[in-house]
């Protein structure tokens, strides 16, 4: 295993921990960066799932305090058993779509145009939902209610496609439907756990014939990496979102699809 072999696999890492949790697609970052460095990791998808799993411990180390919580009292009357029912509601329709449509949705639409026109689309999207949301009502993730958590739940599945954000989908679903900002960041990243661990393992177990020990290192790289900076990107992003609000990754997404889509028409 070369050394340019490693710092690909680092740098494929660090970049899933920047981009998973933030309105930006990870998808769109992987395959740009993918393009650039001309990354070459284990066959199949078998690293980017494993650079995923990392980005998901991260956010369960974040929020353990919550799952636990959740997990202990949730057979309970109380606001722990709202938090529960809210995010199993949230999960079902990614999870149903998904289970129907995935080898569809990865035939027809992983395209570099597709991603472009996704992130430039969400960018706009996250920018007007910002300037048009309606006033906060819901202030924590047990006062979503039912119908709203599966709202949120059918945004979140329009992630599917590629270049959305699933962060992106669920977090401007949420604001539209009176959310607070530091809620829906919240919900956004507790509901990820199930849904990525859903995903992951759907898409582990289909590429397990590319399972060897070849990539074990690259892998092992990416896995440190995503989990590291997506600890610091996450606390990050709870500390200031309500200050700083969506608006400025909305600009990003813009600029990022345009650059990319400029840079597919100029190579033809």
């Amino acid at each position: 295993m070369d050394a340019n072999a490693l710092l690909s696999a680092l740098l494929m890492g660090i970049v899933e921990g920047l981009t998973e949790f933030l309105p930006i697609s990870s998808t769109g970052h992987l395959i740009l960066l993918g393009v650039v460095i001309g990354f070459e990791g284990p066959p199949g998808k078998v690293f980017e799932i494993s650079i995923q799993l990392g980005a998901i411990l991260a956010v369960i180390v974040l929020f353990r305090r919550t799952l636990v919580s959740l997990v202990l009292h949730a057979w309970h009357p109380g606001p722990q058993r709202f938090y529960a029912i809210n995010l199993i509601l949230a999960f079902l329709p990614a999870a149903a779509i998904g289970a129907t449509l995935h080898g569809t949705i990865t035939r027809l639409l992983f395209s570099p145009y597709v991603v472009c026109a996704a992130l430039i689309i969400g960018g706009i999207a996250i920018i007007a939902i910002e300037r048009l949301r309606p006033e906060p009502s819901i202030r924590s993730v047990p006062e979503i209610g039912p119908l709203a958590a599966l709202l949120i739940g059918f945004g979140q599945a329009l992630a599917m496609i590629p270049g959305t954000s699933r962060s992106g989908a669920t977090i401007i679903t949420a604001l539209l439907i009176g959310v607070d900002r530091r809620t829906a960041a919240e919900f956004s990243f507790v509901l990820a756990i199930p849904t990525m661990l859903a995903a992951t393992a759907y898409s582990l177990f289909k590429a397990r014939n590319d399972l060897d020990a070849g990539g074990l290192t690259q892998i092992a790289v990416g896995f440190v990496a995503a989990f590291i900076v997506a600890l610091v990107v996450v606390r990050w992003l709870m500390r200031v979102i309500a200050r700083i609000g969506f608006t400025p990754f909305g600009w990003y997404r813009i600029a990022l699809g345009s650059a990319m889509l400029a840079a597919l028409l100029a190579l033809g």
